[in-house]
């Protein structure tokens, strides 16, 4: 029979496990990782007061560039038509690991929600087996964030940053919202893998035991 457990703990677990997941793949898909310096005309002038002061921004493995000299419109797209075009190889090191990383998490992510439903598979819990998976892809997530500075030092990143761009110096460019949304990711995963270990113990608590043995199917604790 089927034992709908919700408290606290395991709901602030399920929600937090699907953000993580999400927030991670809108990062590793964003263009905004660096924010470049506004790029050149034909006659050599920088555009920013006729293009209001916009600058082009470069991800992992797509950029956003203005259209026209005007400053109408922006586009947006991939860069690199094959993964070998990717503008350096740190950076195809680090598309690797963050996409494993994110992987991980969004199959922990889908299964977090029938946790309600399942708590355990062949007696081993299954909020263990979740937190330790999203303790490991916290970990891959982390070697692609320091592999992925490495790579500012590509002829790609100078075109964006300026001559002066080397690993871990992104010259003129800033950092944009997606790496800072990833670091915030990363570390959230690792919230997620203790947090596990606390709805493990809130869902096969004594109280949870006695509303089972009253022969209640949804049992909702605080």
């Amino acid at each position: 029979m089927c034992h709908v457990i919700v408290t606290c703990r395991s709901m602030l677990w399920t929600l937090l496990s699907i953000i993580v997941a999400f927030a991670e793949l809108v990062a590793f898909m964003s263009p905004d990782w660096l924010i470049g310096i506004p790029r050149l005309d034909p006659n050599g002038s920088r555009m920013e007061v006729d293009f209001r002061g916009y600058r082009p921004s470069l991800g992992l493995y797509s950029r956003c560039l203005r259209i026209d000299a005007r400053g109408i419109g922006v586009s947006c797209g991939p860069y690199a038509a094959t993964f070998g075009e990717v503008a350096s190889g740190f950076w195809q090191a680090a598309m690797l690991f963050l996409a494993a990383g994110t992987l991980v998490l969004g199959c922990v992510a889908c299964i977090s929600i029938f946790t309600m439903c399942f708590q355990s598979i062949k007696k081993k819990s299954i909020f263990n087996i979740c937190g330790l998976l999203q303790a490991i892809a916290g970990l891959l997530l982390m070697v692609g964030l320091m592999l992925y500075p490495a790579g500012w030092g590509s002829e790609k990143v100078i075109g964006y940053c300026g001559p002066e761009a080397l690993p871990f110096w992104p010259a003129l460019c800033s950092l944009g919202w997606a790496f800072y949304a990833a670091i915030g990711g990363t570390v959230a995963a690792f919230l997620c893998s203790i947090l596990s270990v606390q709805a493990e113990i809130a869902t096969s608590s004594d109280k949870v035991q006695e509303e089972i043995e009253e022969g209640k199917s949804l049992i909702c604790l605080l």
